[in-house]
């Protein structure tokens, strides 16, 4: 296989950026396709942590080309500043190491501004946005009053276009959110130094990955977000402003149709999820403590705690036929040992009604019940496993159950959060 698509099946926060970095070993490009840095990848390579949010995580490999999709929305100050944290570490050094889209919208100072002040009007019926200004963005691309990195080519129409802009927001800012207007000459001022830095990572993207694909390289996709907080497939509106299943590849990172070879799909061996939504099959209580606390489970980008719950196949059966999965990598395995039982929800109830499948009415997930099916748990330590056998048997049998649930295989297993602490069953670039 030579170009692999890596996307979430839950709500984010599966450890995507982890299976990218472990498969970008045996990539040439790695693409970045929808979102902005809203999605934070945490990665530990050799002790040494990282947090990616724009740039793809096959920065932290040398030689391989990381680029920035038309499908993200980049805030070009948030990505100068990874970029600088990057190289002074020495990663992403050389000459065209990252490659930015002409055609990708910006994520400027009046979205984030927008962004929070309506989150904080609704209070305790806000979406759970990150404060990051992805959504507003979205909304000016669809209303085609964005800014493209292309318009920075031409300062003097890309300067009255943004002071349109600016115009605009602050009087709406002003009047409808009751929130503090911008300084518009100071942001003027700041995209004027920002672009001499801007100008030359910029690229016809997808022409480079249509090349690379002719030319027999081996491309990664690597996905933001999860199948839940799909626009369109997700638990709608408690989700991102962008499609994030397998398909997105097409439109936002330049693969033709019909070229995408395969799509792994990543999980954790539980559920999580940030913000607002229905969550049928959450933990409250002493459990969901220990599990976020053990597992880290707050949000790489905000900090904030993340909801915890029981695996569900019920999503993962959604998740697989939503993005035609080849198979799926089951992460944080290791957060599970010393529970005892551990339960999988298999499906839900709503009323009298049993759902295996996905209810087709989102509204009804509000009111899904969990059905649950409780397998004996492990103890011990999973540090050093390199393969199923080395597994507690328990733990063995929950991972072979998964896989049966979801109608897939299970191609990687994650057992502590290094690179190297991973069972690799399949590799897609390899097999």
């Amino acid at each position: 296989m030579r170009t692999v698509a890596v996307v979430g099946s839950q709500w984010g926060d599966e450890g995507k950026g982890k299976i990218v970095d472990l498969l970008a070993a045996d990539a040439d490009v790695v693409v970045r396709f929808q979102g902005g840095n809203n999605a934070a990848h945490t990665l530990v390579v050799n002790g040494e942590k990282f947090v990616l949010r724009l740039v793809p995580s096959g920065a932290l490999h040398d030689g391989k080309v990381c680029v920035v999709g038309s499908g993200t929305v980049v805030d070009p100050f948030a990505l100068l500043e990874e970029v600088d944290a990057l190289k002074k570490r020495s990663f992403l050094v050389g000459d065209n190491r990252l490659r930015l889209s002409y055609d990708a919208h910006m994520v400027m100072p009046y979205h984030r501004a927008i962004d929070r002040a309506r989150e904080a009007r609704l209070g305790k019926s806000a979406i759970g946005t990150t404060g990051f200004g992805i959504g507003p963005a979205y909304e000016d691309k669809m209303s085609r009053q964005g800014l493209r990195f292309d318009d920075l080519v031409d300062w003097k129409t890309f300067r009255e276009k943004l002071e349109r802009n600016i115009a605009e927001k602050n009087l709406y800012l002003k009047s409808v959110l009751k929130a503090k207007p911008l300084n518009g000459g100071e942001l003027v001022e700041a995209m004027q130094k920002l672009r001499r830095r801007i100008l030359p990572y910029l690229c016809d993207t997808g022409a480079f990955v249509a090349d690379a694909v002719r030319r027999g390289q081996r491309v990664l996709f690597e996905g933001a977000h999860g199948t839940m907080l799909d626009i369109d497939y997700g638990t709608y509106p408690f989700v991102t402003s962008s499609n994030c299943i397998a398909s997105a590849v097409f439109a936002g990172g330049g693969l033709p149709p019909g070229k995408l070879d395969a799509t792994l799909g990543i999980s954790k061996a539980y559920t999580t999820r940030v913000g607002s939504g229905p969550f049928p099959s959450e933990i409250h209580g002493k459990l969901g403590d220990r599990l976020r606390s053990e597992g880290g489970e707050f949000g790489s980008a905000t900090g904030r705690p993340r909801r915890i719950g029981w695996f569900d196949a019920v999503l993962s059966r959604y998740a697989v036929r939503a993005n035609g999965m080849w198979a799926l990598a089951v992460t944080k395995l290791d957060v599970l040992s010393g529970i005892d039982p551990v339960k999988i929800c298999v499906a839900y109830t709503v009323g009298k009604e049993r759902h295996d499948e996905m209810p087709p009415a989102r509204h009804a997930l509000a009111k899904a019940k969990p059905v649950y099916e409780e397998m004996p748990g492990w103890s011990g330590s999973l540090n050093g496993a390199q393969s199923l056998e080395d597994l507690p048997p328990n733990a063995r049998r929950y991972i072979e159950r998964l896989g049966e649930l979801a109608g897939v295989p299970i191609a990687m297993v994650g057992v502590g959060a290094s690179r190297d602490a991973t069972i690799v069953l399949r590799n897609p670039f390899r097999d």
